[in-house]
């Protein structure tokens, strides 16, 4: 009987080891549910199956293009779905997505490009003015890709082509790698409304993929959800939860605009079971007019977290038939042996 554990006899091999990652999810969720709908955004609807040829698409693309291991890709953009690609598409290349806030300013958009060494930019053509001005203080520029979304309101097309002529250039069943060590790089952050620059952080496909299963445990949530897409993706990977909803096979609705009208159609036209948001957005759902309301189709939770929400907040959000719950998020900073800081919020703690 052998008794070395750690000999050749019983190391580690692809049949007992995967380097964790959140890609994972889109592969099983394409090739489990490859009819159902992963996503939705005003007319459009994507299943799983082409959600996951979408963004192999789309790194084959970025590929193409000389994009690979530990470069960045930055993303301006609402909550769309080429972001919501992005999220699988940029890592599916071997490199890091760069989700920008779209409430800052050019300044410190041209800052976070500059740092974190932007080599393509996908950016939605409403954030042109800014963007435009951002890319005047870079002396080396990045490819710029734009978002030509129909739901959008104006702006200039800033770059060599659009998001959709970008993908059509990519490779439908383009063989992706996951990541050789689960410890690489998936997503780099940068913190807004601090003194002085803002701070990068990064994570890693473990901790990516351990907060993604976190909030299925933390939540309770079922099979296909119905999410609805009121948490910016740019905060923190929208609290990962745009791998959290794919390793559910649930569906995406995007949501552009954060407006009660648009909060109340989407719940009852989509039929929405779960979302997100700081306790400004359960604020706006309780400030409602009545010409802005619609009935629940059914139970909706939402997920409030950041800013501590009052007990009134919750007690009103409860009373309109929304199911409210607050979470903390504990911040444990992991550690490469280079003395890197490559992850913060993993381990989520429920008060």
């Amino acid at each position: 009987m052998a008794t070395d554990f750690d000999g050749p006899a019983l190391g580690k091999n692809p049949a007992n080891y995967v380097p964790l990652s959140p890609l994972t999810f889109l592969e099983r969720s394409a090739s489990s549910f490859p009819d159902r709908v992963a996503v939705v955004h005003g007319g459009q609807r994507y299943t799983w199956k082409e959600t996951y040829a979408r963004c192999r698409r789309l790194a084959s693309a970025l590929t193409r293009r000389g994009i690979g291991l530990g470069d960045t890709v930055a993303v301006m953009a609402p909550n769309v779905p080429a972001h919501l690609e992005a999220h699988f598409g940029v890592p599916m290349a071997g490199a890091v997505l760069n989700a920008l806030n779209i409430r800052l300013d050019a300044e410190a958009i041209a800052f976070i490009l500059q740092h974190g060494e932007a080599k393509v930019l996908i950016t939605d053509r409403e954030f042109s003015g800014v963007i435009g001005k951002a890319l005047a203080m870079l002396d080396v520029k990045p490819l710029v890709i734009d978002i030509d979304d129909p739901l959008g309101r104006g702006g200039e097309l800033l770059g060599e082509s659009t998001y959709e002529t970008l993908l059509d250039t990519g490779d439908p069943e383009f063989a992706w790698n996951g990541p050789a060590d689960e410890w690489q790089a998936i997503a780099l952050n940068y913190t807004s409304g601090t003194t002085g620059n803002p701070k990068g952080v990064v994570y890693h496909h473990r901790g990516a993929y351990l907060n993604a299963l976190g909030n299925i445990v933390t939540w309770a949530m079922p099979h296909h959800p119905v999410y609805l897409w009121t948490l910016p993706m740019f905060h923190c990977n929208g609290w990962c939860f745009p791998w959290t909803i794919t390793a559910m096979a649930g569906t995406h609705v995007c949501l552009r605009r954060v407006e009660a009208k648009a909060v109340f159609d989407a719940i009852a036209d989509q039929g929405v079971t779960h979302l997100c948001g700081a306790p400004i957005v359960l604020g706006l759902i309780i400030n409602a007019t009545e010409a802005e309301r619609r009935p629940l189709p059914g139970p909706v939770e939402i997920m409030t977290a950041a800013a501590p929400p009052p007990a009134s907040v919750l007690a009103g959000i409860e009373r309109q038939g929304f199911s409210g719950y607050s979470r903390v998020w504990i911040d444990r900073g992991l550690w490469a042996g280079d003395g890197v800081r490559l992850a913060r919020g993993v381990g989520p703690a429920v008060a």
